[in-house]
This record gives C-alpha cells, sequence and structure tokens, in this order.
C-alpha cells in the first residue's frame, strides 16, 4: 500500500497548504506527497516542502493518521515547527510545470486559521483534526482520524 506525508506548518495564526484549482475546482491541501522508493517520512515531508513551498521545517511530530484512499494510502501528518522561507513552486518541480499548462493549478500560501473552517479542504476529516488541535492542543500521539 501506498503511503503520504504531510506537513502541518502554522506561522501568525496561518497554516502552510496548497491552494488547488483542478479544472475549476478549488480546495485547499496540505503540502506533501507519496513516500518513494527508500525514503523515510521525514525526508519526504523535506522533498515535497522544497519542491511545493520552500518552506522549511524542522522537529516533525506524527499527530494523525488517514486512509486517504487509493492514490495515497495511509497519509501521515506530521505537526512541524516552521524554519523559514515564504511559499512558492520550486521551478523545477512538477507542480511548476504543470501550472504552466493552466487549468490545473498549484499555488502555496499562508492560509489564515481564520479562513479555514470556511475552505473547502482535502480532506474534512483532517480539517476538523487540525482546527481542534489549534483550539484545543494537538494529540500527544497520533490519532487515526479516518472514521473522524
Amino acid at each position: 500500500m501506498r503511503t503520504a506525508a504531510r506537513a502541518i506548518i502554522i506561522k501568525d495564526g496561518a497554516i502552510l497548504t496548497m491552494h488547488r484549482n483542478k479544472f475549476g475546482h478549488e480546495y485547499d491541501i496540505l503540502i506533501g506527497g507519496g513516500v518513494d522508493f527508500g525514503e523515510n517520512h521525514q525526508q519526504t515531508l523535506q522533498r515535497e516542502l522544497r519542491e511545493e513551498s520552500g518552506v522549511t521545517m524542522q522537529n516533525p511530530r506524527l499527530v494523525f493518521v488517514e486512509n486517504a484512499g487509493d492514490i495515497y494510502g495511509m497519509q501521515y501528518v506530521y505537526l512541524c515547527e516552521y524554519v523559514g522561507g515564504e511559499p512558492a513552486l520550486n521551478p523545477e518541480s512538477d507542480e511548476y510545470a504543470i501550472n504552466a499548462m493552466g487549468q490545473n493549478l498549484y499555488q502555496p500560501r499562508w492560509l489564515p486559521l481564520a479562513e479555514l473552517p470556511n475552505m473547502p479542504f482535502r480532506s474534512e476529516s483532517l480539517k476538523r483534526a487540525i482546527l481542534k488541535g489549534v483550539s484545543k492542543g494537538w494529540p500527544t500521539d497520533p490519532v487515526d482520524i479516518t472514521a473522524m
């Protein structure tokens, strides 16, 4: 089964997301993606952040696990400390090349946490878990949010 790693990075009351406009269907998702052969989750997080945002992090801590369906299988979501950088696609990334074709667009951004409840987000379970973490504190042990 394929696995994915995603990063929760919060800075100044905003969360790092990838805003997607996929042929007119708009939503936000956490930065991250599939774990490549030979990678561990931390390496995947660092690679995906470099490709998709240019933002750097440290001290990733697993907080959520979710069955994300056929494309990613099990998704491991890490709360990470922001180190530096401002969101921008790496010109050498697949996402940058796809943007150039238009209609299937990627835009990394800081999404104000106050706007998150009203934004379409993948997945809704993950959105609810993030909002709970922000308001009530993050779990000390990983929580399976598949059925939330």
